[in-house]
């Protein structure tokens, strides 16, 4: 009876490890992000299913908000000019 309850006991952690570790999260659709030769990406944060990308331009900096669920751009900011581009 011993040797059941600890067998049993091996098993259902092992069982919880291994769903633990699939990380239940699910994978992000490929995204691209067309920006001019010289920028760079600066960098990003999430929030409600979108990303927010902090690109340097060389005509000055941008945050572009995309869909986390697309990928697709949905907005962008210019930093100083006091109302968003799009």
């Amino acid at each position: 009876m011993g040797v059941l309850i600890v067998a049993g006991t091996v098993a259902l952690v092992v069982l919880l490890v291994q769903r633990a570790g699939r990380g239940g999260g699910s994978s992000l659709p490929p995204m691209s992000l067309e920006l001019p030769a010289g920028s760079r990406i600066v960098g990003i944060a999430g929030a409600e299913g979108r990303f927010a990308v902090l690109v340097q331009r060389p005509d000055g900096d941008r945050i572009v908000f995309l869909d986390a669920r697309t990928g697709r751009p949905v907005g962008e900011v210019i930093p100083g000019a006091g109302v968003p581009v799009r």
